[in-house]
């Protein structure tokens, strides 16, 4: 079990200062002033145009995402010019993006983003009156037409976001690291808008399973002897892991376990199937599971695609009950003094996680959340069961408790990993774009 990385919380802190609004329907200032003026051009990209009704579709965007835009002058003519500087930038990615003949962009893929966003405009307004008199005070004269323009720039978005995972793909947008002033004033902009921390537990655990009896192993030793024995004769390995194979989920797959790389199975599995060459049948494999017979069948740089039959050896409630007892003098072990780690590298069931951080109370598995309780901070709490679905073979957890935080605002260290890594993308598509820029014909009019 991993402990979350705040994604959630750090997914309300926004690319750039968003817009506040007017809760009257239209806008309160228009970014071209001039009287009876249709439509004019505020800058040029190019050989691309960028109007004052984009600047003005965009302004009605934000409001309905976001709820305001300034309500006086010199304000609402910064957010003209923000908005301005960002068309330039996303006209730029754009007209590089359709340069490239290996980006496409399916109809299939802007209709549905366009669908998406449509809902999440139209739902903030309480009735379709009122929808449909912004739409208009906004420049929308039906609800088809910002469809349209919703439409326009989902394909304009997609083809941007193409271009920016293609560099990365090629290496070609060199990450940038933030320094520590920018990251703690990019945190002190936005941390206003971030939810409140929920309440979290760390902890360490020590599992521990039961061990099938020696005779026991070698009876599924024999089985899979037996199962090698017919498959290299020519047996199908679908069939033999939809009849034998006790992973419930791959045994209806035919054994398939899809691509995976390096680090993602356990050792001594990935010791033999990164070695094996596609087609050739292993030998059985024991690991903490059982014994699996792996099968290759596609390779390429890094990853592998293979297919496995794992068999069970029998445990029997005399094994389960041993498990539960050797979880009980490890628990006391450690209640006494004895070393964590030492315990751990003895005992511990390497197919679980050992340790947590700062996991959110609300998010603990029903089974820790009874087991641990109100524990404190160095508290070794009863033990208790895992995986009770499975009968004898369920797991026994020893666990500590590591510290616990109650709810409230979250900190700079709670996130901070996050903001550079997201600063860091920013500064890189920042650098890029201005040489973009640099390179492009840009002229900004108003």
């Amino acid at each position: 079990m991993r402990a979350p990385r705040f994604w959630i919380a750090l997914a309300a802190l926004p690319a750039a200062l968003s817009a506040q609004a007017p809760t009257a329907p239209g806008p309160a200032f228009r970014c071209d002033t001039t009287s009876f003026v249709v439509d004019r051009v505020v800058a040029v990209v190019g050989d691309a145009a960028i109007l004052a009704s984009q600047v003005e579709e965009e302004i009605f965007t934000q409001r309905a995402q976001q709820g305001r835009v300034p309500d006086n002058l010199p304000a609402f003519q910064a957010l003209c010019r923000q908005v301005i500087s960002d068309l330039v930038d996303a006209e730029v990615l754009l007209q590089v993006a359709q340069r490239d003949t290996a980006i496409k962009v399916t109809d299939q893929e802007v209709a549905d983003g366009v669908d998406q966003q449509y809902r999440n405009v139209r739902q903030r307004f309480q009735s379709e009156v009122d929808f449909r008199r912004e739409l208009t005070g906004s420049g929308f004269q039906t609800p088809e037409e910002f469809r349209r323009y919703l439409s326009d720039n989902q394909r304009k978005q997609a083809y941007r976001q193409r271009l920016m995972e293609k560099l990365k793909g090629e290496d070609k947008l060199k990450p940038v690291q933030p320094t520590e002033a920018e990251m703690r004033t990019y945190f002190d902009q936005f941390k206003e808008q971030l939810p409140q921390r929920p309440a979290t537990l760390s902890f360490r655990n020590i599992v521990i399973g039961p061990k099938a009896s020696d005779s026991a192993r070698a009876r599924s030793r024999a089985q899979a002897d037996s199962i090698v024995a017919e498959l290299r004769k020519g047996a199908d390995f679908a069939s033999a892991a939809r009849r034998f194979s006790q992973d419930p989920a791959s045994r209806e797959q035919g054994g398939d376990l899809g691509w995976f790389r390096r680090g993602q199975m356990v050792p001594e599995f990935e010791g033999v199937a990164f070695r094996l060459r596609p087609g050739v049948i292993s030998d059985p494999v024991e690991t903490a599971f059982g014994f699996h017979i792996i099968q290759v069948q596609r390779v390429q740089p890094a990853e592998i695609n293979a297919r496995h039959v794992l068999l069970m050896p029998e445990v029997g409630a005399a094994d389960a009950d041993s498990a539960l007892a050797l979880a009980n003098r490890v628990a006391e072990a450690l209640r006494t003094g004895a070393p964590f780690d030492s315990l751990a590298r003895l005992y511990h069931d390497a197919s679980e996680e050992r340790e947590a951080d700062d996991v959110p109370l609300n998010q603990l598995p029903a089974e820790y959340k009874d087991g641990i309780g109100d524990a404190d901070s160095g508290a070794v709490v009863p033990v208790f069961d895992i995986r009770k679905d499975q009968g004898v073979r369920r797991k026994h957890v020893v666990l500590q408790v590591t510290g616990r935080r109650g709810e409230g605002a979250i900190r700079y260290e709670d996130v901070k990993d996050q903001i550079r890594k997201r600063l860091s993308d920013e500064l890189a598509t920042r650098r890029y774009i201005d040489r973009l820029r640099r390179s492009t014909y840009v002229d900004i009019r108003l």
